[in-house]
């Protein structure tokens, strides 16, 4: 089979501004990158086609094009929220070209909605929930849809929903994402500025799955069942991206790299014991984050550690991210810079339940905790999310799919007077975090270390200057 795999760009910045969202960081699809690699072992013809990526043009005709000329039998998409109208006009536009292509949807988005997606959607053939690896295989070879678990595909005027796919729990078995496949990877594939200090950078996942229930993550892909690579495995993976592409620093995009410390250790005496010249970021949870652990990080080269903080409020934290306390949220920022790591905060603005209070006790934490480098998500509802049941009761709710990919605010708070409102928060405090003493301070030190950062600004100058208006209007200094 030609099988064309295809990374959807929907709308990743604010509508009717450029999209500065590839010039400040572009990740590589790492899940259609992972299922290329195994369809290529099982024998198949594979194209990977990322619309974000450094050569990709604009527009769903032009994208269809390119992907129609690959005469693929099968063309699949990983779409998010934000991206599926994207995806869904570039499928149609091929269906309309040429019908006999088996047209397949993916990611997150689709995990979530299931066969709802079926009934307004009619130029896509298959709906893939869950892991892709071995359905998209099934479906490669030409199973007979009723026998492939994890799937939704029409039967005349029937949807059917066949029963979920059990999960990879062995991920050693997978093969390394198919790198090889994105034309500029990696020098054109660049990790947010100022995270590094070598390039070119790259990005990992090492584990699936997550044990924690946070009310706004959607978890419909990979659900709590937490699996791994062992710590073999991951060093191996490190090699092969530094021996294969150069890369020099690793983004390490686990949402909890360290619940296995085992593992962990291990690979970090491995790093230490046979040493590779890279770096790399990872992101903990607070509870996962010892002395000793945050030591073996260091010494393995890791640089920053990124921390799920989301909100300065005890009584909300209670609510979105329970388990988690801000008395031990500053002790383990205080111990990753001990340990002579950076600490990189991360936010949510506009959660059920924020107020311009919460919202000012959060800021006031950030600034507070001499963080490194902070985000501050604008919170999004997603359709698989826990809190998605109570968003309609607790504010007002845009549900506008191409604006849901937390760059906009879509949800109101009640007690937050409107959007405008919102955004002009939002903008007070990210001018304030970034206008701090302390911060630019920090950076100024470290000039050396990031001038390959200070180049990439100067040759974007423009863009990113643009961007930094986005944050200008309605902004006022409380």
């Amino acid at each position: 089979m030609r099988i064309v795999l295809v990374h959807p760009a929907g709308s990743n910045w604010v509508p009717g501004k450029k999209d500065i969202t590839t010039t400040a960081n572009r990740m590589a699809p790492l899940g259609i990158l992972s299922i290329a690699s195994y369809l290529e072992r099982e024998g198949h013809e594979v194209f990977v086609y990322d619309c974000m990526g450094p050569y990709a043009v604009h527009g769903a005709r032009a994208n269809a094009r390119i992907i129609v000329g690959y005469d693929p039998d099968i063309v699949g998409f990983s779409t998010t929220t934000s991206s599926f109208l994207d995806a869904y006009s570039i499928a149609s536009i091929i269906k309309q070209a040429a019908p006999e292509i088996q047209v397949i949807f993916g990611g997150v988005h689709v995990s979530a909605m299931g066969g709802l997606l079926l009934e307004e959607f009619k130029n896509i053939d298959f709906l893939c929930l869950g892991e892709g690896e071995k359905t998209l295989s099934e479906i490669s070879q030409g199973k007979n849809p009723e026998e492939i678990n994890g799937i939704v595909f029409r039967s005349g005027t029937d949807i059917v929903t066949n029963p979920p796919r059990e999960r990879i729990h062995d991920l050693d078995q997978l093969p390394f994402p198919a790198y090889e496949k994105l034309p500029g990877f990696p020098s054109r594939y660049e990790l947010p500025l100022f995270s590094y200090i070598f390039s070119p950078g790259a990005t990992m996942v090492t584990s699936r799955g997550c044990p924690y229930k946070c009310s706004f993550c959607d978890r419909s892909v990979f659900k709590n069942e937490y699996r791994y690579n062992s710590s073999q495995y991951m060093y191996e993976h490190v090699r092969y991206l530094y021996e294969r592409f150069g890369v020099r620093h690793i983004n390490i995009y686990d949402d909890l790299f360290t619940v296995h410390r085992k593992r962990v250790a291990e690979f970090c005496n491995l790093m230490i014991s046979r040493p590779l010249p890279v770096n790399f970021n990872c992101a903990v949870r607070v509870g996962h984050a010892d002395n000793e652990l945050l030591r073996l990080l260091k010494d393995a080269g890791f640089l920053q550690i990124s921390v799920g903080i989301e909100t300065g409020d005890s009584e909300l934290m209670d609510v979105h991210k329970k388990g988690v306390k801000l008395d031990e949220v500053e002790d383990t920022i205080n111990r990753i810079k001990a340990c002579g790591l950076r600490a990189k905060g991360l936010f949510i603005m506009g959660l059920p339940g924020d107020t311009e209070n919460t919202i000012r006790k959060t800021s006031d934490l950030a600034v507070s905790l001499g963080l490194d480098d902070m985000n501050m998500s604008k919170f999004t509802p997603f359709y698989g999310a826990p809190v998605w049941s109570d968003v309609y009761e607790s504010g007002r709710f845009d549900y506008d799919w191409k604006k849901m990919n937390c760059l906009n605010f879509v949800y109101v708070p009640d007690a937050i007077e409107s959007k405008d409102r919102l955004d002009e928060l939002y903008n007070w405090h990210v001018k304030r975090f970034y206008s701090s003493r302390s911060w630019r301070r920090q950076l100024i030190k470290r000039f050396w270390e990031h001038r390959r950062s200070f180049l990439r600004l100067l040759k974007h100058m423009p863009t990113f200057l643009a961007a930094k208006r986005n944050f200008e209007p309605g902004c006022r200094r409380r």
